[in-house]
């Protein structure tokens, strides 16, 4: 079925209603020397917009704060009609400790930061960024309950952190009456897949919304790499380097990367559609997904990455991307799908 921007999704076991791709802004600010202008910026933010969409992806330290302020900027007419997300963990004062982190000094003054440079009393989601390791989850939760209950925060969600840690949270939140998770964002594409292991079911379990970032794993599968852009020296990850250093520092930039992109491309070449728009779409296919993050730079990119909204694969498609893409479940996954039939004596359950 055919998708648009303003074919609202539930956000996890909430009410709140957002659009099918969420616009990632990371780009908003050339602070890191490859992101989009003011102008351009505002572009980008009015062409999501008037096609129907509602949800906007920022953080405390994208561009330096560049992000937040131009959305504060660019918002001040229609902040209402948006769902503004933003995140906090990021160390914002290089040599002061406490200026990042999971814990609740670091949470509330990063909270606060956010409020005056979005311009808005509210923020509707606020995401712990990247787990410590070092904060008690009670700290974090009683943090982002009292949050919410101070009219700050709308809602709570949670990125890049372990399953187990996560499943943990939400049980505890459940049992002491504090504001749920509702959404978990994760990196997700066809090239990086080991979240299906743990943390996609997790999600489904706990009632929380999939939103994807990198589905596109970093330009990777946009078609725009060979294999003369591959490197035997390793490379430092940093925000301020180029696309393709950081393509490769994560790890997108390899020889299974590029022969998963030139099955992308092959699929993307018989459906008449670009590589792009066939990554996205193969994302917005899976029922855990609510909402993989565009991060266009330019108009142009933008306008591509939306056509990914009415693309339709047929079974043969599906299969040849899974097969090109597949990993290893590691056990205990494959060991009960080995061993399913012996366990159970072959007794078939239908599921619902």
């Amino acid at each position: 079925m055919s998708l648009a921007l303003d074919t609202y999704r539930l956000l996890g076991r909430s009410g709140l209603r957002v659009s099918p791709l969420a616009l990632g802004t990371m780009t908003f600010g050339a602070d890191w020397g490859w992101g989009a202008d003011t102008d351009e910026a505002r572009k980008l933010l009015e062409i999501y917009v008037e096609r129907g969409g509602n949800f906007i992806d920022t953080a405390s330290m994208y561009t330096n704060g560049s992000s937040e302020r131009l959305l504060g900027e660019f918002t001040r007419e229609n902040r209402e009609s948006l769902v503004l997300a933003t995140k906090y963990t990021s160390l914002r004062r290089p040599g002061d400790p406490n200026s990042g982190g999971n814990h609740r000094k670091s949470m509330f003054a990063s909270v606060e930061s956010s409020l005056r440079q979005l311009n808005t009393d509210y923020l509707d989601l606020l995401y712990l960024h990247v787990w410590d390791f070092l904060t008690p989850v009670e700290e974090v939760l009683r943090g982002l309950d009292d949050l919410v209950r101070q009219g700050k925060v709308l809602y709570v969600a949670i990125s890049d952190t372990p399953a187990w840690q996560v499943s943990r949270m939400q049980t505890i939140a459940d049992l002491r009456g504090w504001s749920p998770l509702v959404a978990l964002q994760i990196e997700y594409s066809l090239i990086e897949r080991t979240v299906e292991r743990d943390l996609v079911p997790m999600a489904r379990e706990m009632g929380l919304g999939v939103i994807a970032w990198s589905p596109l794993a970093g330009g990777v599968l946009t078609g725009k790499y060979g294999r003369a852009d591959l490197s035997e020296q390793p490379v430092a990850a940093s925000r301020e380097g180029t696309r393709k250093d950081l393509a490769l520092a994560q790890g997108h930039l390899t020889e299974r990367g590029l022969a998963i992109a030139d099955v992308v491309k092959e699929i993307a070449t018989q459906l008449g559609r670009t590589p792009s728009q066939v990554a996205l779409a193969w994302t917005l296919h899976n029922p855990d997904v609510t909402a993989p993050i565009v991060g266009a730079r330019t108009t142009a990119q933008l306008e591509d990455n939306l056509g990914a909204l009415d693309v339709a694969f047929d079974a043969a498609h599906l299969a040849r991307l899974d097969e090109a893409s597949a990993i290893d479940l590691g056990f205990p996954h494959e060991f009960l799908a080995r061993n399913r039939s012996a366990m159970f004596g072959g007794l078939k359950v239908e599921t619902r």
